[in-house]
């Protein structure tokens, strides 16, 4: 039995001389294998990657064998990944609605007349607004935030509906 120059595939010049010998080799197996859908190239690398960082562990005689192992074990996991993937896309139903589209663009109408209203609020009442309306805060936590008075809230918000009903109605 002939003495094994290193204990490991870690020396560069030797990790480098393997790659280069089993690189197209473990490509390519991958293709032949699995096909290019699944990027052989890609496995292929993440294989030598592995080794690379397992080198301390994987003695040269037994190097060839574990990255063609790994990178196997790395196209079987995409193969399942893949099936997965493809379940659930069968299982997706589109949504369907017994809306009109003439109430549906009505309704995308509103919202931007609703949005271009609450933007000409001044600042004071869209905060307000917004946090009252949008976050659900009350009268009280939003005066806290913004270290005011609940009347001055109260104010802010009901001046910001009231602007809000005279725009929108506008429009």
């Amino acid at each position: 039995m002939p003495k094994q120059l290193h204990q490991n595939i870690c020396d560069k010049s030797l990790f480098e001389s393997f790659f280069k010998t089993h690189a197209k080799n473990l490509h390519d197996f991958l293709f032949y294998k699995f096909g290019t859908h699944l990027n052989p190239e890609d496995k292929a690398q993440e294989a030598f990657v592995k080794l690379w960082e397992n080198c301390k562990k994987v003695p040269p005689n037994k190097a060839k064998s574990y990255v063609f192992t790994i990178a196997n074990n790395l196209m079987l996991n995409e193969v399942a990944h893949q099936k997965v993937v493809l379940k659930h896309q069968k299982t997706i139903t589109t949504h369907h609605t017994n809306l009109s589209p003439e109430f549906l663009l009505e309704e995308k109408q509103y919202r931007q007349k609703l949005e271009q209203a609450i933007a000409n609020l001044t600042e004071a009442q869209r905060v307000a607004f917004l946090l009252n309306r949008v976050e659900g805060k009350r009268f009280k936590e939003i005066a806290t935030l913004l270290d005011i008075s609940t009347k001055a809230v109260e104010k802010r918000i009901y001046g910001a509906l009231k602007k809000l009903r005279q725009e929108i109605d506008e429009l």
